[in-house]
């Protein structure tokens, strides 16, 4: 079965590796996704006090991309809508859209709201959830209208003119993180985020959802078939032994990135209510989901497929939600193989993390590409649906 390949990127800071050089570096990389194949670069949001993420503002970043890549889609996974003002965010995704000729993917969710107390929001679940939700239906209104009139609790527009539109129709395709029902119920493409032995369930539930709510073989509203991919961290070396031991250090360094300085910050700040069981709070109204996917039973899951794969070769590490492998191609391949028993039609790569260099990365690419790819890729796979 053939499947298309994604890339899920942070873009963290490199020790020793200046701002200018790591975006340098990460431009080089994303031109050889686009002569790989890959179908598309998934960009993260994040903001200080957060360290993990050198691209707090995805649209910048991403105009750099169009200008140079020919291929290869690009967008936000996720745009952290509480942040954005939604006629700011409808101009320059029309903008991306045009500048990259019809390439543009939106990823769209609510974030944290430790960010937003940082950026003086009200930081309550609840609002931020409403916020959210207010933002993607103007979004999606201002982007396939060529005027926009729209009364909300947060904002309000009587016939504004959408002066920019995308060039794709009635909007470039929308993705959401982490909750399967969310983005069956919304109608939007999917990356999960946790380890391959649950993925399969969640492949199902999507799937389930997505006819219960629009419909038996229902297409995108770009009229593409909807995806569901896992993200994967991936270090791939000559050999096991070699892999292995490159990625265990990165993975402390990534696992570090990720959770610590935010809650090192709460926790200076006394901010209980982003601290221990506050962590992860959902508002009322978001769909329920399946399985508990909080911080600990992530790592919990992880930590035991960790376990479970040193027995196979395959090195396998885990956290902060996410799963990351280390290995040879051939070793990586078998991976694949049970990755596509799963029924998914999207893999989600992560090639740049932790402390990794820009060379191990792409070395990593290299492998992968070469070695990994073929195997699973028909031709045309990755240029249209």
């Amino acid at each position: 079965m053939a499947i298309q390949f994604g890339v899920f990127d942070h873009i963290e800071p490199v020790p020793g590796v200046d701002l200018e050089q790591t975006y340098r570096d990460r431009l080089v990389q994303i031109e050889r996704l686009d002569s790989a194949g890959f179908y598309s670069y998934h960009l993260a949001e994040h903001h200080t006090p957060a360290v993990h993420s050198l691209a707090p503002s995805q649209n910048v970043f991403l105009a750099a991309v169009t200008q140079r890549t020919s291929r290869l889609r690009i967008g936000p996974c996720v745009y952290v809508l509480p942040l954005h003002h939604p006629i700011r965010l409808i101009e320059e995704i029309s903008m991306l859209d045009n500048l990259s000729g019809g390439r543009m993917d939106i990823g769209v969710g609510r974030g944290g709201v430790l960010e937003a107390f940082f950026w003086g929001q009200d930081a309550d679940v609840e609002v931020n959830h409403a916020r959210y939700v207010e933002t993607l239906n103007i979004i999606r209104e201002g982007l396939s209208h060529d005027e926009l009139t729209y009364k909300g609790e947060f904002y309000s527009f009587e016939e504004l003119p959408m002066r920019l539109r995308p060039k794709q129709t009635p909007y470039p395709p929308l993705w959401y993180m982490r909750n399967v029902e969310t983005a069956a119920i919304e109608g939007m493409n999917t990356i999960i985020v946790g380890s391959l032995d649950s993925f399969e369930a969640n492949v199902k539930r999507y799937r389930e959802e997505w006819e219960k709510h629009q419909g038996v073989g229902a297409l995108t509203a770009q009229g593409t078939i909807p995806k569901i991919g896992l993200v994967v961290h991936l270090l791939l070396a000559e050999t096991d032994e070699k892999a292995i031991a490159q990625a265990k250090p990165a993975w402390e360094t990534y696992r570090w990135n990720l959770g610590v300085p935010r809650r090192l910050e709460a926790e200076r700040r006394g901010l209980a209510q982003f601290l221990g069981d506050n962590v992860g709070a959902r508002p009322a109204a978001a769909p329920a989901r399946e399985a508990r996917r909080d911080l600990d039973a992530s790592l919990e899951e992880l930590e035991r497929q960790e376990r479970q794969r040193r027995t196979s070769g395959l090195g396998g590490l885990g956290g902060a939600g996410f799963g990351a492998i280390a290995g040879s191609p051939a070793t990586v391949r078998e991976y694949m193989d049970e990755y596509l028993e799963t029924g998914a039609n999207y893999f989600v790569c992560s090639f740049q993390w932790g402390d990794l260099s820009h060379e191990q990365a792409m070395q990593s690419l290299e492998l992968f590409a070469a070695e990994v790819m073929p195997h699973y890729v028909g031709p045309g796979d990755n240029d249209g649906q």
